[in-house]
């Protein structure tokens, strides 16, 4: 069964957001990836300007929960508005979890931001916002579990 997390967007101040989320819930982060640290790629560049912007950082709140967050950086077609700096998370335990859900939550999606597919971070990743405006991703990492 699938584990619900916040995945929380900040406009430029995820990583001092969540060196303030350390000390609120008394842990500390899982590390820090960049956008800079986004492999090269001749179909997508990544701006001098937002290399040093958070990709991705997590921590857990309790054993089975975390945050997770990352900056919007407007150059890949974001913008930062209250209302989408919050998804709900559905980290899943399977492929076949993964694309069950996507299935489902993604009928009449208002907007499609990453159909399901591999990602170089996940074997399978979505961001959508459902047919009732609720932002969503769906993730199943498989083999492609990095180290933070």
């Amino acid at each position: 069964m699938a584990k619900v997390h916040a995945y929380l967007n900040f406009n430029g101040d995820c990583e001092q957001a969540f060196k303030f989320y350390e000390t609120v819930f008394d842990t500390q982060n899982t590390g820090v990836h960049r956008m800079g640290d986004i492999p090269p790629s001749p179909d997508f560049q990544v701006p001098e300007s937002a290399k040093e912007k958070v990709m991705h950082t997590a921590l857990f709140i309790n054993e089975s929960t975390m945050i997770m967050g990352s900056d919007v950086v407007e150059e890949f077609g974001q913008k930062y508005v209250q209302g989408n700096n919050v998804y709900v998370m559905l980290d899943t335990g399977s492929a076949e979890e993964a694309k069950k859900l996507f299935d489902r939550l993604s009928v009449n999606a208002k907007v499609m931001e990453m159909p399901l597919g591999e990602q170089f971070f996940a074997e399978l990743f979505s961001s959508f916002v459902d047919q009732f405006g609720i932002p969503w991703m769906i993730h199943f990492e498989g083999n492609k579990a990095q180290p933070m």
